[in-house]
């Protein structure tokens, strides 16, 4: 039997998620379709409030689609399972945060997949690119976002050449949100994910539903909805338990305790 390409593990409210499948952590159809499973749980499982993403090794993060298992039949188009390719791209209502903890060599479908995370943090020695145009193939999913990522001409650059960004690079055009010592890396993802899970989940899941449906709408269409209640994360919230105790909280000067209802 295969062993399972994907690991887990559960710290309190923090999940993380270890892509690991020698020597390269690419993804075929099967770790997919696995990753997809993992996160749709991770998003229907109240105890859970954050995600890391990351890859085994120190030496590669995720290249992307399996070539070699392309090259023996796996249609690109193929069924990627429950939130497309890598399991995030498409998951619906994925309200919670999720970090990626970039350890490596971060290309292709790889990059995308980290484009998919709301926070990304990379070690000093990773690097990025979209090296499909030498394939013969195109990035879509990073067709779509980098170039509303990125400065338009670098994100197309990458996009028509190939050409890869060290670590450096990507912080600077703001691809990347920090970049840590490779040995230290998942030490400060995980104390970024332990932050995040003692805040309020409802107000992650209500701004994350209004960042990704806004995205589509005009601001004032987007205000109007939520001024109107008319998203749902915006609707609990503002009926929750958590609303008020955070009003009381600030009143009585000490910390929240959120319950996530």
């Amino acid at each position: 039997m295969t062993e399972n390409p994907i690991k887990t593990e559960r710290r309190g409210a923090v999940l993380e998620v270890t892509l690991d499948r020698p020597k390269a952590n690419a993804i075929d159809l099967k770790t997919s379709r696995i990753m997809g499973e993992v996160f749709q749980a991770f998003r229907d499982d109240p105890e859970l409030r954050v995600a890391i993403i990351t890859g085994g090794g120190d030496k590669f993060f995720c290249p992307g689609w399996d070539l070699k298992a392309a090259a023996d039949g796996e249609a690109v188009d193929s069924d990627y399972g429950v939130g497309g390719f890598g399991g995030i791209q498409e998951m619906r209502a994925m309200n919670k945060p999720i970090i990626a903890a970039v350890n490596g060599i971060c290309c292709g479908g790889g990059l995308e997949l980290a484009l998919s995370a709301d926070i990304i943090l990379a070690a000093d020695h990773a690097s990025f690119a979209l090296p499909e145009i030498r394939s013969g193939t195109v990035a879509d999913a990073a067709s779509v976002k980098l170039p509303k990522r990125i400065p338009y001409h670098i994100a197309m650059e990458m996009l028509l050449t190939g050409r890869w960004l060290d670590a450096e690079e990507a912080a600077r055009w703001g691809m990347i949100n920090r970049i840590h010592p490779g040995p230290t890396l998942m030490d400060e993802a995980r104390a970024l994910a332990d932050h995040l899970a003692s805040g309020p989940p409802l107000v992650y899941a209500a701004i994350k539903e209004i960042v990704r449906e806004a995205e589509a709408m005009s601001f004032q269409d987007a205000m109007n909805r939520i001024t109107r209640r008319q998203f749902s994360s915006v609707d609990t919230l503002y009926a929750s338990e958590d609303q008020q105790e955070g009003a009381r909280a600030f009143a009585e000067k000490r910390d929240p305790v959120w319950k996530g209802r």
